[in-house]
C-alpha cells in the first residue's frame, strides 16, 4: 500500500511562508476540494469557524509529482535547527564541472535572496563552496545543491 503524504512546516505566518515557498518551488496554491466551489464553502462545510481560516496555508505541485505542502500557524517561535531540511537540487549533480554548479548555485541563491531567504552559510568539504545553506523568511533552513 502506498502513503499519500504531504510536508506540513509550523509557522508564525503562514500566508506569507506559502507565497515564498511556492515562488522558490513553482508551487500554486492547492486547488478547491472536488465538489465545492470555494474554501469557504469548504471551511463551512466542516465547521471551520472564520477566525482560523487563515491559519493555514496549502500548496500543490502543479505537474502532481511532489508532494503538497501545508503551513500551519504556531504560537511559538522556531527554536533551534532544524531536524529536516529540504535540498534544492539545482546543480546538476557532482559529476558536473565545479564552475558550472557553482553558477547555477548562485543564480538560485540570488534569487531565493529577492525573495526573502537569507544566506546562513556556504560549505565545502574540499576548500571550496559546494553548498549554500540558507534561511526561509521565518528562519527554517534549507540548502541550495
Amino acid at each position: 500500500m502506498t502513503t499519500a503524504w504531504q510536508l506540513t512546516i509550523d509557522c508564525a505566518a503562514p500566508a506569507r511562508l506559502a507565497e515564498f515557498w511556492a515562488a522558490a518551488l513553482g508551487y500554486v496554491p492547492s486547488p478547491v476540494p472536488e465538489g465545492f466551489a470555494s474554501w469557504d464553502a469548504w471551511f463551512d462545510q466542516h465547521g471551520v469557524p472564520e477566525d482560523e481560516r487563515d491559519q493555514g496555508a496549502f500548496l500543490s505541485d502543479p505537474g502532481a509529482r511532489a508532494p503538497s505542502l501545508s503551513f500551519l500557524q504556531v504560537p511559538e517561535p522556531k527554536s533551534g535547527k532544524n531536524r529536516m531540511h529540504l535540498d534544492l537540487r539545482v546543480s546538476g549533480g557532482r559529476h558536473l564541472p565545479w564552475q558550472q554548479r557553482w553558477e547555477r548555485i548562485g543564480a538560485e541563491v540570488e534569487r531565493l535572496v529577492g525573495l526573502g531567504a537569507r544566506v546562513v552559510e556556504e560549505i565545502g568539504p574540499t576548500g571550496r563552496p559546494d553548498h549554500v545553506v540558507l534561511a526561509d523568511p521565518e528562519g527554517n533552513e534549507f540548502c541550495v545543491v
